[in-house]
């Protein structure tokens, strides 16, 4: 006899586990399977985002900007550290301490708001009467039944054709993160995100980083004038970046691994590394959720069809996150999971992607919302755009990290934000503010005048609102 439910969670990743939440808090007995392990097998779960993403990408990072303030920043606060070391491994064991606390912080949350949590990789069965038949298979094979069922399977890194990640010397996320030394010579291929972040943090502790990029531009998605101050800022640092690049092959050895590669001019060039990263993209999860014994429908990326509301082709069943289209961020699995918790119980769940942040967490920190300059130029849209550096900020100054910019865009007409691009200090905490503004339609001028705290980051923010009509105050 199965076990019966209003709502079952496949998925137990940001999407997935907050939409159990909030459908739970909204009287629904919910169950959420997922299949994820810690190292005694025990179970982990919030997804890629907390044991192979972002919340251990960030310890990490936090780790490497500590060592490297107290190695090259302290001396000009007058601090001397003398027989500097590092312990990587400990700074790992450190990291995984962090994701257990996440780990088991979501499973505190499932117990209470009464979401029965099953640890094993759950699939469809088949269509019922009311519902849809779920088998779990773990430790133990249990069957559910749900009437409706929220698909969150999340997605899994790209591997280079013919070049599998064998997460020891070819790594994906989850190796990289993995790391228990400080690789001399480290390779990324792609320029993705968590390449970028995870080359941060061993070029802090020592490695020297090369990054091959196949497209002509750095950062393609980033407002341009943004990213070439990124990429200025990491080139000074010691990243080595190559830009319109093609791979060729790549062969393993007991040494390193070895990357034939031709260049933007088309002159054949190796690089021999001790490690290789592979950041060029995110497939999603869908091998082995047995969608064709209930006929849900795949496109030809191996994605959830869903329609603006998360629904899929079948009735009563749903699907979020990176499984279905859109951008691959934790944030907006989340606001996916609740409106669609909310769509169940008769409500009017929102996502505006519109408004949904980006953040890439380097040194300087990248973020954005909203349209870009060249997209507003393909768009023929008319605008009006103001910038203000962090140099001439007192509180960067304060701090020491001068790098980067503020960078706003509005229509030139009704003076509506249509973007906001940010390179620099805190950058993942600026861009909110711009997030809400948006939210709001609200005008540059909104932010010009409203008063922000002095000395602050944020200040930055209101200065250029001023530059877009060209009224800053302080630059």
């Amino acid at each position: 006899m199965s076990q019966q439910f209003d709502v079952i969670v496949i998925g137990a990743g940001p999407g997935g586990y907050i939409a159990a939440i909030r459908a739970a808090q909204l009287g629904k007995k919910v169950a959420c399977v997922d299949a994820w392990k810690n190292a005694t097998g025990g179970p982990a779960p919030g997804g890629t985002c907390t044991n192979v993403g972002c919340i251990p990408s960030k310890a990490l990072l936090q780790s490497s900007e500590h060592f490297e303030h107290a190695s090259h920043a302290f001396a000009d606060h007058g601090i001397t550290v003398k027989g500097l070391s590092m312990d990587a491994a400990k700074m790992v064991a450190r990291k995984d301490a962090v994701v257990k606390q996440n780990n088991d912080g979501i499973l505190y949350l499932f117990k209470k708001n009464k979401v029965s949590f099953f640890h094993g990789r759950g699939s469809f069965v088949k269509v019922t009467d009311g519902g849809y038949e779920i088998k779990v298979a773990g430790a133990t094979e249990e069957t559910l039944h749900g009437q409706q069922i929220i698909v969150a399977t999340g997605s899994s890194a790209r591997a280079l054709p013919g070049t599998p990640f064998d997460e020891t010397q070819v790594l994906s996320n989850e190796g990289a993160l993995a790391l228990t030394a400080v690789p001399k010579k480290l390779g990324l291929i792609g320029s993705g995100v968590i390449g970028l972040e995870m080359g941060s943090v061993w070029r802090r502790l020592g490695a020297e980083v090369t990054i091959l990029e196949g497209l002509p531009t750095f950062l393609g998605a980033v407002d341009q004038q943004i990213a070439k101050e990124a990429q200025k800022a990491f080139v000074k640092q010691g990243l080595k970046i190559e830009l319109g690049v093609t791979v060729g092959a790549i062969k393993t050895s007991k040494k390193g691994v070895n990357v034939a590669w031709t260049n933007a001019k088309g002159e054949a060039q190796t690089l021999d590394v001790d490690k290789l990263i592979v950041s060029i993209g995110r497939v999603p999860n869908t091998t082995g959720l047995n969608a064709q014994a209930v006929g849900l429908a795949l496109d030809e990326r191996g994605c959830i069809v869903v329609d603006g509301d998360c629904r899929t082709n079948l009735p009563g069943v749903w699907a979020v996150g990176d499984v279905v289209r859109g951008p691959m961020l934790a944030h907006k699995a989340e606001e996916e999971g609740v409106a669609v918790a909310e769509r169940m119980a008769g409500q009017h769940g929102h996502v505006n992607f519109n408004t949904v942040p980006w953040v890439i967490y380097t040194s300087p920190e990248i973020a954005w919302v909203g349209r870009t300059e060249q997209q507003l130029k393909a768009d023929g849209v008319a605008y009006k755009a103001g910038t203000f550096p962090f140099l001439a900020n007192g509180r960067a100054r304060a701090l020491g990290d001068t790098t980067g910019m503020v960078k706003m865009l509005a229509d030139a007409a009704t003076d509506e934000i249509l973007g906001v691009h940010i390179v620099g200090p805190m950058a993942s905490e600026l861009i909110a503010e711009c997030v809400m503004a948006m939210e709001f339609r609200a005008s540059s001028e909104d932010i010009a005048r409203i008063c922000h705290a002095h000395p602050s980051l944020s200040e930055s923010t209101k200065e250029a609102a001023l530059a877009v009509d060209k009224r800053t105050l302080n630059f």
